[in-house]
């Protein structure tokens, strides 16, 4: 997990600090599995066969009929459709939770490669929220501007 979580280029468009060094992907991990215990946040590493590699990773967070989800994958498997994949994975899990009527995701206007998953996953964009995020790995932590995706249950 490291190897992703430290890649420049993988984490541009991420809102949350590259990892410095692998402690921090244990301590990312262990903090998971408390969010996860405590159903606050549910998330999956994707890792491959035959030795459960990680290279990515997806998760989720359920706030009473919303949830919000989001993906991460090392470069190295970047345009093989993981990403499409282990997202869709999680929003039909999502979809499946009767109670969740509203599902949606964020990325940067400038990421067309996440865009183009959640349009393939069924997601409409619905808006573009103007200095939305803080993106702590580009130079000078810059907020920028985000497309928000959505899919809602039919009444």
């Amino acid at each position: 997990m490291f190897e992703f979580a430290s890649d420049p280029v993988v984490v541009q468009y991420v809102d949350w600090p590259a990892a410095v060094e692998p402690a921090d992907t244990m301590r990312v991990t262990e903090h998971a599995l408390q969010n996860w215990e405590s159903g606050e946040e549910y998330s999956w590493r994707l890792t491959l066969p035959p030795d459960d590699t990680p290279i990515g990773a997806v998760g989720c967070s359920i706030d009473g009929p919303r949830a919000d989800f989001g993906f991460v994958l090392n470069r190295q498997y970047w345009g093989r459709g993981y990403a499409t994949e282990a997202a869709g994975a999680v929003l039909g899990w999502l979809k499946s939770l009767g109670a969740i009527e509203r599902i949606q995701a964020t990325c940067d206007c400038e990421n067309a490669a996440s865009a183009r998953v959640l349009e393939k996953l069924g997601l409409s964009r619905e808006a573009t929220l103007p200095q939305y995020a803080v993106r702590p790995n580009m130079p000078g932590a810059p907020r920028r501007d985000a497309f928000l995706y959505s899919w809602t249950r039919a009444a």
